[in-house]
């Protein structure tokens, strides 16, 4: 377990603000940590004593079942102000624009893509600006995920909100966010990610006058990092880049919401202090965020273009070996040295779907029209690769050379079972009606009498 990490809270903190001090961080993936604001609140060698330090109370929030394998199981010790029982009954609310119900509209085997989603003018904070675009599964099994757009242009100030479906894996693609959760605080920005644990409160604040991205919501096992198997010890995604908060309490009490997303719903309740009040926590069951431009990028150095499989950063486990719920894949910055190879991804359909996202730059496999802040659909076995003029491109360039792909950033959730667009994507204006033209400029090249 990692050492005790002390921030005090300052005068800020006891009138009740966030502090101004900057934010800390501890490193490494799915460690146990120990962390503490005020010295000597987090209890030594006992979780639960009859009577915790400064009056806190103590309450375990476990992410796994109590008898998953030791190193499968995540749960964490919180020491805090108030329990998380101490608020009103919740309310169903409506949000039409969140799904998590597939398969009440046909879904069509067609090639999707569609342009960023524009920002708002009316007052709009994050969980009022997302919006489910695709997924399968259902939370109830815990097995599938949703994948949902943002975009916000207010912060969350009285406003909390958890997610009992799944976790939360956020990619800002315009405008950076602060997330303040009950386990301390963390800034993410675009090229950065961040999980939130299924269960864990939060509220977001905007650091920029609006923001964009995307959230895969996972219903099924946490997301891990992959075994690098025949890699090797080194590469992909390194465990000391990962980074988690230290304890930071919010101790503010007035008239405030907390928001529930359960079942595929919306639930409110009112609550009269903040959520975020703990004090000290010990455990690995906690948020945390990566920058991406740290991917140790693998490739090919003699001779054809590998498997996305190389490009994996995280991954949801199934019931399957080998086979995940999901995988969280990019596309950065990197060198193509193949020779005698088309560098760009080849024409492929796959028994896994793909969505894409693009956060900044272009991508390598498209000329034109896959935007920053706009996605992709390729269903179970629908065909894509490629555009005609990528291909033209490609089919000539000097392979003598090395191919600089340069800044970008795209990313890609994979899943084992089809993806689900929701009746709003498939009837959305930033849906391209001309998408498949791209490769209709693909000319017949077969000729038998030329090898």
């Amino acid at each position: 377990m990692n050492r005790v990490t002390t921030s005090r809270p300052g005068a800020a903190a006891a009138a009740g603000r966030a502090p101004e001090a900057p934010l800390a961080y501890q490193s490494g993936f799915g460690n146990e940590f120990a962390t503490e604001s005020l010295a000597g609140a987090l209890p030594v060698g006992q979780n639960s004593p009859q009577r915790a330090p400064y009056g806190l109370y103590a309450e375990q929030i476990s992410g796994t079942a109590f008898t998953a394998p030791r190193a499968a199981n995540r749960r964490v010790w919180t020491y805090r102000i108030r329990p998380g029982v101490m608020h009103e009954p919740f309310r169903i609310v409506g949000h039409g624009r969140i799904v998590s119900a597939f398969g009440d509209v046909a879904t069509p085997p067609n090639q999707m893509r569609w342009d960023p989603l524009p920002l708002p003018d009316a007052p709009t904070d994050f969980v009022d600006g997302l919006v489910t675009m695709a997924g399968n599964g259902d939370p109830a099994s815990m097995a599938g995920c949703a994948i949902h757009l943002y975009a916000a242009n207010r912060s969350m100030t009285d406003r909390y909100f958890y997610d009992a479906d799944g976790e939360l894996l956020i990619l800002p693609q315009h405008g950076r966010l602060r997330l303040l959760t009950e386990l301390g605080r963390i800034d993410v920005e675009p090229q950065e990610i961040a999980v939130i644990p299924r269960g864990l409160r939060f509220r977001v604040e905007l650091l920029d006058a609006a923001a964009r991205g995307y959230v895969c919501e996972n219903y099924g096992a946490q997301l891990k990092l992959p075994d690098l198997g025949v890699i090797g010890s080194n590469g992909l995604a390194n465990p000391r880049d990962f980074l988690y908060p230290v304890a930071w309490c919010e101790d503010r009490e007035g008239r405030f919401e907390l928001v529930a997303k359960f079942l595929g719903n919306l639930w409110t309740a009112a609550i009269d202090h903040s959520p975020l009040d703990v004090v000290a926590w010990h455990g690995n069951y906690a948020p945390y965020k990566y920058d991406l431009k740290r991917f140790n990028t693998i490739g090919s150095i003699s001779y054809d273009h590998p498997d996305p499989s190389i490009f994996l950063v995280l991954q949801s486990p199934s019931d399957t070996p080998g086979v995940d719920g999901i995988d969280f894949v990019i596309f950065p910055p990197r060198i193509l040295a193949m020779e005698h190879t088309f560098r760009p991804p080849w024409f492929h359909r796959n028994v896994a779907s793909e969505f894409m996202g693009l956060i900044e730059g272009v991508y390598d496999a498209k000329a034109e029209g896959f935007l920053p802040g706009g996605c992709s659909l390729h269903n179970c076995m629908t065909g894509h690769g490629p555009d005609a003029d990528t291909f033209a491109k490609a089919s000539t360039a000097d392979l003598t050379q090395p191919t600089r792909i340069r800044d970008t950033m795209a990313f890609m959730f994979e899943t084992r079972n089809p993806i689900r667009p929701t009746q709003y994507a498939l009837e959305s204006t930033q849906l391209q009606a001309e998408y498949h033209r791209c490769w209709q400029g693909l000319k017949r090249e077969f000729d038998p009498t030329r090898r």
